[in-house]
């Protein structure tokens, strides 16, 4: 996720000093081959920023000179951080996924605070995840090259957890830099096991970790010596935990960050309710577990309505509460916390937020060739109210309703999907409950639509690769950019259609062939309207004479 946002400052509720670094706020799902219902291996991303344009990144596959130098510049800022070594051929890559199905994602926990400054490292988290891309063809070569980099060039970010995912494996890992004291990181990385699914967003999830198991798990070499030199740990190795070690969880870790993981495991098994106080940061001893077994096999759509969410069903639930106005909106405008007479409050973090820039849910399928199997599933916004489109990981050009450079954050574009996407949810914003179930249904009837037409797509693809490969890409590419631009266009028509029907607070139908239509004015809700009249007495109450 980008890191200029700024949402969270201090929290101080009920005597629980509650926040550490969870100013950077993204969602990830990791979803194995054996939890899911096709086979498929998951990961879904949502990358949030207030200042973070939508945008599907693109390079193509390229071959460079020996001896040339790559230069890099920092994901957030743009700041250049120094040159690396470039290797001989890098891989195409479309947004987080690469050809070889190699997929991955972030959240930021940020940890120590210590520890999250070296001078001099050259290798930022985001860099770091695109060159990972380029090189790797599966996860643990990722893991090893991410890792290989910053030993070598230092790492320049804070705490960072990654969801790092190929046609067979999926595995969470956790990094944070040595600050000052040495160059590079310390890590630990685990493989989700088969038929499990794991989240993380912006808490570290890793606690105690098996030491001999090389087919599970992953970690540095000094991970816990170095916490010993530090003196943050003086345990047996065996019960040293990563998280409670070089994250230790507060309020704000549980209420804000795995709060978003519990709702998505929530809605996929039946046990997880007896974690709702550490969800809501009551409990913080009775933490969540780091791997679930979902109750059923996950379908991709259902996958895609996993990151749609503000705790409906829950104690939390942001539209349930006076925050979501009279009608009931599932976001709340920043910052998230506030201070009224002196006392600190806040709002919720759900997983829907209306500053995400992209999300994507990367989809590697091992009965394929990777040419064919590979597909991000990407959006622009607020997932709760956008659009999952299907992108495969080998195509050679993007639409330029997706692509770099069309638009950006204070330069409006009117054929850029984040602008376009845009304009229908925050309109929606204005009256929630009516607009939200009309672009809902526009989302799953072609959220279905596009689903039916991959598995159509997939077979005319592998008739062209079994005769020519780059006959493949290029249906494939054509395909994908058709949908991309087909989507930005459906999403032109929702707004008109909105915006004329929903103008100035009336609801309007048109009146057969009358030339004005039918107008409803149903003004606000009871509860409202209950609210209205306790807060201002006999104000506006109607004076009989």
């Amino acid at each position: 996720m980008n890191k200029k946002s700024i949402l969270i400052t201090l929290l101080l509720l009920a005597g629980i000093v509650g926040l550490n670094n969870i100013s950077r706020a993204c969602t990830n799902l990791l979803i194995s081959k054996g939890a899911s219902k096709d086979g498929s291996v998951m990961i879904s991303y949502l990358a949030d920023s207030h200042t973070l344009f939508g945008e599907l990144y693109y390079r193509p596959a390229t071959d460079h000179p020996e001896g040339s130098y790559r230069d890099i510049y920092e994901w957030d800022t743009g700041e250049f951080l120094g040159k690396i070594k470039e290797v001989r051929h890098t891989y195409n890559r479309v947004g987080n996924m690469n050809e070889h199905q190699l997929a991955v994602g972030e959240t930021t926990y940020g940890g120590r605070d210590e520890l999250q400054h070296q001078p001099g490292a050259v290798v930022d988290y985001g860099s770091m995840m695109y060159i990972a891309l380029e090189r790797a063809r599966t996860a643990r070569e990722a893991i090893k090259i991410m890792t290989d980099l910053v030993a070598e060039y230092g790492y320049a970010s804070e705490g960072e957890s990654f969801s790092i995912s190929d046609p067979n494996e999926v595995w969470i890992m956790e990094m944070i830099g040595k600050g000052k004291i040495e160059k590079g990181a310390v890590w630990v990385a685990r493989r989700v096991p088969e038929g499990y699914i794991c989240g993380h967003a912006n808490q570290a999830r890793i606690q105690t970790f098996p030491l001999n198991d090389p087919e599970n798990c992953l970690y540095a070499a000094d991970v816990i010596t170095f916490a010993r030199k530090m003196g943050y740990f003086k345990g047996e190795d065996k019960d040293f935990s990563f998280s409670d070690t070089y994250n230790p969880l507060e309020f704000g870790g549980a209420r804000f960050c795995d709060a978003r993981v519990w709702s998505m495991f929530r809605k996929v098994n039946k046990e997880m309710d007896k974690y709702a106080d550490y969800a809501r940061g009551a409990d913080l001893k009775n933490r969540m577990p780091l791997f679930i077994k979902p109750d059923h096999k996950i379908d991709l759509h259902e996958a895609m309505n996993l990151m749609r969410d503000h705790y409906e069903g829950t104690p939390l639930d942001m539209m349930k509460d006076i925050g979501g106005g009279p009608y009931s909106c599932g976001v709340r405008w920043r910052p998230m916390t506030w201070k009224l007479d002196s006392v600190d409050y806040f709002n919720e973090r759900a997983i829907s937020t209306q500053q995400t820039g992209f999300f994507f849910l990367a989809q590697s399928r091992s009965w394929l060739p990777s040419t064919v199997g590979g597909i991000i599933w990407f959006g622009v916004d607020d997932t709760y109210s956008s659009l999952f489109t299907p992108f495969y990981s080998s195509i050679t050009r993007i639409p330029h309703t997706y692509a770099e450079g069309n638009g950006a954050m204070m330069e409006f574009s009117d054929d850029a999907a984040f602008w376009v996407f845009n304009q229908v949810s925050n309109f929606a914003y204005t009256r929630y409950k009516d607009m939200i179930p009309e672009i809902q249904k526009v989302q799953n009837d072609l959220e279905i639509k596009y689903i039916d037409y991959v598995q159509a797509t997939d077979k005319a693809a592998l008739e062209l690769y079994k005769q020519d490969q780059n006959l493949a890409v290029s249906y494939l590419t054509d395909f994908s950019c058709n949908q991309g631009d087909n989507s930005v266009k459906t999403w032109k028509q929702l707004y008109r259609y909105l915006f004329t029907k929903y103008l100035d607070g009336n609801i309007k139908e048109k009146d057969g062939d009358k030339l004005n239509p039918k107008v409803k004015q149903p003004g606000y809700s009871p509860e409202y309207y209950r609210n209205l009249v306790e807060k201002t007495g006999d104000r506006y109450k109607a004076i009989k004479h």
